[in-house]
């Protein structure tokens, strides 16, 4: 969305909550129509449910984005588990249980553009500040618009690694992390 005044209308009548089970047949719906455009998620389709995309075992919070009684937009943020934690602790210079995650971060393509997503993450580093934790994430480097975002926004490269799933010829996914 292009026009200024039509954007501050949408981000306006958006409600961020908490998710709920009954959310995810239509966050699974937004993700998917999303996910030709924006390559996210990576691997699709999932060879697994999209439920066990957007509920995680590492997850300590999660919220949508609702527009006039529709998830359109989520975020979560949990636990910096597996690989990852090793990578973190050591780019970051602090131990796992001072970082939390930012993840499973998208908005519906209709939506896109309009600020959600700038809400839903805003909302995930608040709650990660107020739990005296570093915020970080991982974003694949071919994400380019992502990787931009989340750089205008303060967050800066701390690491590198390729995921088991990923394919050869993928440069690494990035690890961020949001200083101050």
């Amino acid at each position: 969305m292009s026009d200024p005044v039509a954007t501050a209308r949408v981000r306006d009548r958006v409600v961020l909550r908490p998710r709920t089970d009954a959310d995810l047949p239509a966050l699974a719906e937004a993700l998917a129509g999303q996910q030709p455009s924006s390559r996210y998620p990576f691997r699709w389709p999932l060879p697994f449910p999209v439920e066990q995309f957007l509920v995680r075992p590492n997850e300590q919070v999660a919220w949508v984005a609702e527009l006039d009684g529709l998830p359109v937009g989520h975020v979560m943020v949990g636990r910096v588990t597996g690989a990852e934690a090793a990578l973190f602790a050591a780019t970051t210079g602090r131990p796992t249980e001072e970082l939390a995650i930012v993840s499973v971060l998208f908005v519906a393509l209709e939506l896109q553009g309009t600020g959600v997503g700038g809400l839903l993450l805003d909302t995930a580093v608040a709650w990660i500040r107020e739990h005296d934790r570093l915020p970080v994430l991982d974003v694949i480097q071919s994400h380019g618009t992502a990787v931009q975002v989340y750089r205008h926004r303060g967050w800066t490269v701390v690491g590198e690694m390729t995921p088991p799933w990923m394919p050869d010829h993928e440069e690494p996914m990035l690890l961020m992390a949001l200083p101050g």
